[in-house]
């Protein structure tokens, strides 16, 4: 039996009115107007197990017109609630964030954008493959980078231990303002085949 909290992507996929209230609890969040086109697609986005291309939504949203898919993955994406990952094969994919990260405005381990709004910084997992990428926030309590990056013993973000890294790697001076890690493999369902 499933829980009515239950938000993975698993349970969102199977029950789209628990996605739809979702999506907009999320969007009203965030302080962005709710329009049915942003909810079908932040509902579309917290389904999907993986990142998404606009043809895949637009697959699955076959009434929505491509201008209004685009301008709701621009709007979702400036507002945080959804991220913009740029891939090798020249295709912008998409995904929904962790819940977290949707009710706190903070900066989360990223740097904050000129509009106000933390960059998503994490890793990813692409599967070279089915070319499906996961994103590698972890699902515990520490996301996937803090669980490989060293412990200073003060409490730093991440963006934090990484530009620390990077100093000790290339010395003072280096900073950086975009993070990108990008794992290649397979992924549990090619790795079967």
């Amino acid at each position: 039996m499933k829980s009515k909290t239950d938000t993975s992507a698993n349970a969102l996929a199977h029950d789209p009115a628990a996605a739809q209230a979702l999506a907009e609890l999320q969007l009203r969040d965030a302080s962005v107007r709710v329009t049915q086109a942003r909810v079908s697609v932040m509902a579309a986005l917290l389904g999907a197990r993986s990142a998404v291309s606009h043809q895949d939504i637009q697959d699955k949203l076959v009434d929505m017109d491509r201008v209004t898919l685009y301008r709701a993955l621009d709007c979702l994406t400036e507002a945080g609630l959804a991220h913009k990952i740029a891939s090798d094969d020249r295709i912008f994919r998409y995904n929904a964030g962790t819940g977290a990260e949707h009710h706190d405005h903070g900066n989360h381990g990223g740097h904050q954008h000129a509009h106000g709004h933390a960059q998503h910084q994490h890793g990813h997992f692409k599967c070279t493959r089915c070319a499906r990428v996961f994103c590698l926030d972890g699902s515990g309590e520490a996301g996937f980078l803090e669980s490989v990056l060293p412990s200073s013993g003060k409490r730093q973000t991440t963006a934090a231990q990484l530009q620390t890294a990077l100093q000790k790697s290339l010395g003072k001076g280096f900073r950086s303002h975009e993070i990108e890690l990008t794992i290649k493999g397979w992924c549990a369902d090619c790795a079967d085949e």
